[in-house]
């Protein structure tokens, strides 16, 4: 069963093809810990994103691989875009924003992104 979910005014959503995660990773690294995001990540080519071209804007830093986008109305974070450390095309999906997913079932690795 794919997994859906969007940021909180609705704008923009996603589809991931595939079964619900069972698993997190918590990244410690600035903007996740700011933003307290508990991600899943997937390759690019299972993820839909359902947003108009102008609902989202992007923030980029650090090594630019990422851009982590942002609903322009709510400006809550539903998942971001890049690239892998082998330069695949992936997804990371931020699961607060998760349709039914429950949070407190995810086995959540931590990841010492603040050091990377």
């Amino acid at each position: 069963m794919p997994l859906t979910g969007s940021c909180h005014c609705g704008a923009v959503g996603y589809t991931l093809d595939g079964d619900k995660p069972d698993s997190a990773m918590a990244c410690n690294c600035s903007i996740c810990r700011r933003k307290g995001y508990l991600l899943h990540f997937a390759p690019a080519a299972q993820f839909t994103a359902h947003a108009a071209e102008d609902a989202t804007t992007s923030y980029r830093f650090n090594q630019h691989r990422i851009d982590h986008l942002f609903c322009k109305t709510c400006g809550c974070a539903p998942y971001s875009t890049g690239t892998g450390p082998d330069g695949t095309a992936m997804v990371a999906i931020n699961l607060r924003c998760a349709d039914d997913v429950d949070l407190d079932a995810l086995t959540v690795q931590q990841h010492d992104g603040a050091s990377a």
